[in-house]
């Protein structure tokens, strides 16, 4: 019988910068009586991330350039939260109602370039990690030098989609497992050889990991227990669809 468990992680608390994700981790699960295994996958919500590393700016020490202030009065924007994005992008994709759409210096694109002011205190902003698949190999390091379980990390963000309405969890970094599983070349039960079928597996991961979460239950880490991994290392940025094979953004 196939079977996928998403265990809550609770009681990390409100974390400072400076501290060991891999350590509160552990402790968390320790006094939850939840004993990590091999295989297991662990999906740390990136606001944690962010404070721990120090990727939180206060509003009243962002001086808004002229562009920000130019661009906050047509968005209805605080000009500071717009000078934030700014300074998270290379370019500006697109723009309309109070949402900017950019490409980060990562290469994501999403909205406002996860600048977020929900989850790190009034008067302030939260960014993304500087570097996602560095911070998720932190966090493994640290957990297999606690533990020695071998576990996949991914560190997740919302994102919004096109297409559709809502937001869905998606993976920023990964360490420790693929985060794409290639099913090209293969056939399916009717003998048809597939030609295109790539799954995000990190994507649907994280996305399955935020129905526990949630937005406001201060539940930052899920532990998501039976999915097969492959052990090959891979990252974050493997997701990434490459500039020259993007058909939206080229018109």
């Amino acid at each position: 019988m196939r079977r996928l468990e998403v265990i809550a992680v609770e009681g990390i608390g409100e974390v400072q910068r400076g501290a060991s994700l891999a350590e509160l981790i552990c402790e968390a699960c320790a006094r939850l009586g939840l004993t990590l295994a091999d295989g297991d996958v662990l999906v740390v919500a990136h606001k944690i991330v962010s404070k721990a590393e120090g990727r939180v700016m206060r509003l009243d020490e962002i001086a808004p350039s002229a562009r920000a202030l130019e661009l906050a009065r047509a968005l209805d924007k605080d000009p500071r939260v717009v000078e934030a994005i700014l300074r998270e992008s290379r370019n500006i994709v697109r723009m309309g109602g109070t949402t900017l759409i950019v490409e980060t210096h990562h290469g994501f694109v999403c909205a406002n370039a996860g600048v977020d002011l929900s989850n790190v205190g009034l008067g302030s902003v939260g960014l993304l990690p500087e570097d996602p698949d560095r911070s998720a190999a932190k966090i493994r390091q640290g957990v297999l030098e606690r533990t020695g379980i071998a576990v996949g990390v991914i560190v997740s963000d919302s994102f919004g989609r096109p297409w559709r309405l809502g937001t869905t969890d998606v993976a920023l970094g990964v360490s420790g497992l693929n985060p794409l599983k290639d099913y090209r070349g293969g056939k399916d039960r009717y003998g048809y050889e597939l030609r295109a079928s790539v799954a995000a597996v990190a994507d649907e991961i994280a996305s399955a990991a935020e129905l526990v979460m949630g937005k406001k239950d201060g539940i930052p880490v899920v532990v998501v227990r039976g999915f097969p991994i492959e052990s090959n290392e891979g990252s974050g940025r493997d997701l990434l669809r490459p500039e020259k094979e993007d058909l939206f953004r080229k018109f």
